[in-house]
């Protein structure tokens, strides 16, 4: 019997056979609105794969530097549980730096611990913060959030990274940071970090674009109510399943579970169904989906929020959507009073 190497620039997780693309499109220029949105979820769904694979994506496909690939240790869960890169994109005399965090894995049940635990951490000033989060970006049991993290880098969900930046007072950093890509973000602090988050977005000048797809189930979570303290904060790029797009200050049916959503989410997950075998015809070759991706569309016939959190639809979405949807970004929002 040969086992796989799991080391090996071959393997794949889960994510990597949900899409297999691994170039970049290559009619998506620098000057166009969508390339840092392009570059920025290829780059997420390759943070799932191991350090061999991500240095060959990043060098013989991108044509970029690999930089860095950081494991973290989390002493509250005694074991390596979240993972990054950086990478590094130079056009002419210009330096673009990318810091790639991974969400999720799939089959990871520490990873799906982190992400139910509906417990808060309580950051003087900033606001409530989702535990489980802070674990994974470098809260340690008896230091609390040094600045110095053993092992490496904390990571988790990107829109956490500034305020770990700004929590030190990292202002020479955040200076320097051009903005923030999320895709199915889920809901990550109370309305008080909210606040404290669109400060420094706009004071910092960062971009912020949270990108939501059709009815992914995760950025509807944890659940918006008055017993639960988890908000979102500024708008959305939200697209429906034709990958038409429209920002909005809060993704549709924003707890999802709601009776008057069941059959236009199940009715659409069926559309979902039948697009992963004409999206081939519809727009060429590299959309075509793989035979996992379709077993996770059946799945979505079940629980109809699952299968639009997988790669395959955030990727789709920053290469055909409206260029000028990805000019404005959600601290344009912010400084125009939507909130």
């Amino acid at each position: 019997m040969v086992l796989p190497n799991k080391e090996s620039p071959d393997y794949l997780t889960t994510i990597g056979l949900w899409d297999i693309r691994r170039d970049l499109d290559n009619r998506i220029k620098h000057e166009d609105p969508r390339y840092t949105s392009a570059l920025a979820i290829m780059a997420a769904k390759s943070s799932y794969e191991n350090e061999a694979y991500i240095k060959e994506i990043v060098e013989k496909h991108w044509k970029m530097e690999f930089l860095e690939f950081f494991n973290c240790w989390n002493d509250y869960e005694e074991d390596y549980t979240t993972q990054a890169f950086m990478w590094s994109d130079k056009t002419g005399d210009s330096e673009l730096i990318g810091v790639s965090f991974r969400g999720t894995s799939p089959f990871n049940a520490k990873d799906w611990s982190s992400d139910v635990d509906l417990s808060w951490y309580k950051l003087p000033g900033i606001g409530k913060v989702h535990a489980g989060f802070l674990k994974a970006l470098g809260l340690q049991k008896s230091q609390g959030w040094p600045n110095d993290i053993q092992s490496d880098l904390g990571a988790a969900l990107s829109i956490v990274f500034p305020a770990v930046l700004a929590y030190h007072k990292e202002n020479d950093l955040l200076s320097k940071l051009e903005g923030v890509y999320t895709f199915g973000q889920p809901r990550v602090g109370d309305h008080e970090f909210g606040e404290y988050m669109k400060k420094v977005l706009v004071d910092h000048g960062l971009r912020y674009h949270r990108f939501v797809y059709c009815n992914d189930l995760v950025p509807r979570v944890p659940f918006d109510s008055s017993d639960l303290y988890f908000k979102h904060f500024g708008g959305c790029h939200y697209y429906n399943s034709f990958y038409k797009g429209q920002m909005l200050p809060e993704e549709p049916n924003k707890n999802y579970f709601s009776i008057l959503a069941i059959i236009p989410m199940f009715a659409n997950a069926f559309w979902e169904f039948l697009r992963s075998f004409i999206i081939y015809y519809q727009n060429g070759p590299e959309y075509s989906e793989t035979f996992t991706c379709r077993g996770w569309r059946v799945i979505g016939l079940l629980i109809a929020g699952l299968p639009p959190h997988g790669p395959q639809d955030y990727v789709n979405l920053t290469r055909l959507g409206s260029p000028e949807l990805f000019i404005t970004s959600s601290v344009d929002q912010l400084t125009n009073g939507v909130n």
